[in-house]
């Protein structure tokens, strides 16, 4: 018999915002549903549901015509439903195999875990999916692609009906996304219902079989994968035509001085890199993942340590000692990861926008809460951020408005910025909000700020970039102006070797 998942107009609401407005919708078994919209659409509100972390204020779900209701995740697990979410749920100081079979470890006898047939189990999934990593090694010590790999193997093992991927492909390689889509097309043969969150249009185009479109908390549409297009599917999430993104923002020419000088820079995963970032310059960084462009960024910013190299800032030799020092230099920096490094995720909006400038919003020795409110509320008008009010927490924003609260933060009224470092910024971000910090970075670099543009997706980067510095394995291996980049330029430096690269450029 074919599966069938139903979504039954579900409603949910938070205070001062309507997550979910009677939506409704059905997915059969052996089809992948994509779940596309801007963030704040309701997508992730959607999958909590499905999972059991919250319950719908009206409306319910349905699987094979019966009724459910999910107390909590533990019976959504029962009812063979397993939901990958962006944050991983995985326990950091256990081993792989610990974690793949959290729930359900072969025992030998009582109290005792059968380790060696766990060894075994681990194995012959990590054999279907061809990773490097062993059953024991520690999830906290893995990359953040193999630590989302070992999520997607819990999954996989507990064999469940229906599986629930929210951007499961942001931390990970092309071969491992690769690795991902075969096993997605066999969990279709099988029959299993697959829903798949994603902001990337190419993914969902390979993928899918049907689209299901949501904003503001409702259903606007449903497509058929092969008979929809981008230029469609954009105007749905967004209701309008978003045209051409790159050709329509408002640009300063206006470059100036040398503003960042890097010479000879070696740390942990840098070798000897060398650039200049000028005023009003928005300078991209290209290259695989490995290539060393966060390293880099990360030694400059004083988050790592550097072995040797020179950092000149406004004419002045600098060796910023932690990132404290880098801020109180003008120097700020997001973070790729914004969830673990760039937030506090349990903290509000208003605390978030002040954290670094806490000594500017005193009065004596305490805070003065009508100044941080003002910050913050200038940050929320500016950077259109959706939220009721400041004081709701960071953790509770979708992706695209919690990178908004880090680009308010740096650029507030009691901040100095002169070089804002911006790694990945539009990762996990909807297209209508990657158009708005598109026009965000060209107005920062606009004001006189210096702009370092990290990103993998290679149109971006050259489309938004003034020049663009192109690194493999530490190195750089080439500089391009925006006015003579292509993809296939930028790549075939991304992938050639060091020493190849330099004869090119002599």
């Amino acid at each position: 018999m074919e599966k069938l998942l139903e979504f039954n107009n579900i409603s949910k609401a938070y205070p001062g915002v309507q997550a979910l407005d009677d939506v409704g919708f059905s997915v059969k078994g052996g089809r992948v549903a994509a779940l596309m919209g801007e963030n704040g659409a309701g997508k992730s509100t959607l999958l909590k549901i499905l999972s059991g972390d919250i319950r719908p204020d009206a409306g319910g779900i349905s699987i094979d015509g019966k009724a459910q209701s999910f107390e909590s995740p533990h019976r959504s697990l029962q009812a063979s439903i397993s939901v990958i979410y962006q944050e991983r749920q995985l326990v950091n100081d256990m081993s792989v195999m610990e974690n793949i079979f959290f729930e359900d470890l072969p025992v030998s006898g009582p109290g005792f875990v059968n380790r060696s047939e766990l060894r075994r189990g681990t194995q012959e999934i990590l054999d279907v999916f061809g990773l490097p990593i062993k059953p024991a090694d520690i999830v906290g010590r893995l990359s953040v692609a193999h630590q989302q790999m070992v999520e997607i193997m819990k999954a996989y093992r507990r064999d469940s009906d229906i599986i629930a991927f929210d951007e499961p492909t942001a931390p990970l390689t092309d071969k491992e996304i690769d690795i991902l889509f075969r096993l997605i097309a066999k969990l279709k043969e099988r029959g299993k219902i697959i829903l798949y969150v994603s902001h990337r249009m190419a993914e969902v185009f390979r993928i899918s079989d049907e689209i299901i479109v949501l904003k503001d908390g409702r259903l606007v549409n449903s497509f058929e994968t092969a008979r929809t297009d981008e230029a469609e599917l954009v105007r749905a999430m967004i209701g309008r035509d978003i045209g051409d993104t790159y050709a329509n923002l408002n640009r300063s020419d206006n470059i100036g001085d040398v503003l960042l000088s890097v010479k000879d820079l070696v740390a942990k995963g840098v070798h000897g890199v060398s650039f200049e970032l000028r005023r009003g310059e928005v300078l991209g960084f290209a290259g695989l993942i490995g290539a060393g462009r966060t390293e880099t960024m990360r030694a400059i910013f004083g988050a790592d340590p550097i072995i040797s190299g020179e950092i000149t800032l406004e004419g002045k030799k600098v060796r910023f000692r932690s990132p404290k020092d880098a801020i109180a230099n003008g120097v700020a920096l997001c973070p790729e990861d914004r969830k673990e490094q760039g937030l506090v995720l349990g903290r509000s909006i208003r605390d978030n926008i002040s954290m670094p400038v806490l000594s500017k919003v005193k009065k004596g020795p305490f805070l003065d809460v009508r100044a941080e409110e003002s910050l913050a509320g200038e940050a929320v008008r500016t950077y259109k951020i959706k939220t009721p009010s400041s004081e709701k927490q960071a953790g509770e924003l979708s992706g695209g408005n919690q990178q908004k609260i880090i680009l308010g933060r740096w650029t507030s009224g009691k901040m100095d910025t002169k070089v804002l470092i911006l790694d990945e910024p539009t990762k996990g971000i909807d297209v209508g909000t990657k158009a708005e910090v598109y026009q965000m970075v060209c107005d920062f670099a606009g004001l006189g700020i210096g702009v370092i543009f990290i990103s993998s997706e290679l149109t971006e980067v050259i489309n938004v970039s003034d020049n663009i510095i192109v690194m493999r394995d530490g190195r750089i291996t080439g500089r391009v102006a925006r006015r003579e980049a292509t993809e296939e330029r930028v790549l075939a430096l991304a992938m050639s070797d060091y020493q190849e690269s330099m004869e090119r450029m002599v």
